[in-house]
């Protein structure tokens, strides 16, 4: 190692980095506001004495106390900061209440159905907290879905399109075969609605209501109605798997297999059926979600 031959023009830049080190260090103990000033002298002698306005602006900012903070405000820029903090948009605090029908802070409401003939019972407004449902009133509310008068009607409509489109062959056609379709139909919607929005939420101690995001984007609103299949809550609020949903779903479709003909008792048959479910289910909770917003627009109501 040769230290001791150390060329000496480096010794000269290390004293003059030294020194310039120094120099910004005793600037910044000083205090921030002093390079503030200098930059605001500057910047006032490199702008040409045409804008009038902006001159006298830059002349308060130097008649300013140099320890007083700079403070510039742009409130016509989208990212302001005060635009920003503007508690409008933040989504407010939910209302704890015990009113199931009770109107959203942004004006919207979920309705006991939708178009007025959808069954809409288990869905909260945006922003509302409703007290745990016992396990008497989510076994109730789970047969008000099942037998609801268009409960018989959608059943019609889908045992139709499996009619028509021959679904299931061993079931024939004409009026007997319909009516196959038709209590086949309705049996799968009292197996589903009491496994999903009944028992599954009864032993799993989960809440079997929907709850409105109401705020944000399309895209965010969307994730997260849909991902309400995997996602719910518990008796006491806390975010937890679906289990009501995912089992009961599945429960439900190994079920409704025994009353099938027996080709379509296979895992693969289950399963088929069992997934379609979610993703019906999946489906609905999307529609239910931006329900609110579509109400309000288009028929002008809450």
């Amino acid at each position: 190692m040769r230290l001791n031959g150390m060329p000496l023009y480096n010794l000269r830049q290390l004293r003059l980095t030294g020194l310039l080190l120094g120099t910004v260090l005793s600037i910044s103990l000083s205090g921030a506001p002093v390079t503030l000033h200098a930059q605001q002298t500057l910047l006032a002698s490199a702008i040409p004495p045409s804008s009038a306005t902006e001159s006298s602006s830059l002349a308060n900012l130097n008649d300013a106390p140099a320890n007083a903070p700079a403070t510039i405000t742009t409130p016509d820029l989208p990212d302001d900061p005060s635009a920003l903090l503007d508690p409008q948009s933040t989504p407010p605090s939910p209302v704890k209440t015990d009113n199931p029908d009770i109107v959203s802070p942004n004006g919207t409401q979920q309705t006991k159905r939708i178009l007025g003939l959808v069954p809409n019972f288990r869905s909260v407004s945006a922003d509302t907290k409703l007290p745990p449902m016992s396990a008497k009133d989510k076994f109730l509310i789970a047969g008000k879905d099942t037998f609801d008068y268009s409960s018989f009607f959608i059943a019609g409509i889908q045992a139709g399109i499996s009619f028509n489109s021959k679904s299931y062959p061993e079931f024939h056609q004409g009026a007997a075969g319909f009516g196959r379709y038709y209590w086949h139909t309705l049996a799968d919607t009292i197996d589903e609605n009491f496994w999903v929005g009944g028992l599954g939420p009864i032993i799993f101690k989960q809440d079997n209501r929907f709850y409105t995001l109401g705020h944000g984007g399309f895209r965010k609103r969307s994730l997260y109605a849909v991902s309400r299949v995997l996602i719910s809550r518990k008796d006491d609020g806390g975010a937890t798997f679906n289990f009501a949903e995912v089992i009961g779903s599945g429960a439900a479709s190994g079920i409704s297999s025994l009353y099938y003909p027996t080709t379509y008792r296979t895992w693969t048959k289950v399963g088929q059926k069992w997934l379609t479910s979610d993703i019906i289910d999946g489906f609905n909770f999307f529609y239910k979600e931006f329900w609110p917003d579509v109400n309000k627009a288009v028929f002008h109501t809450h």
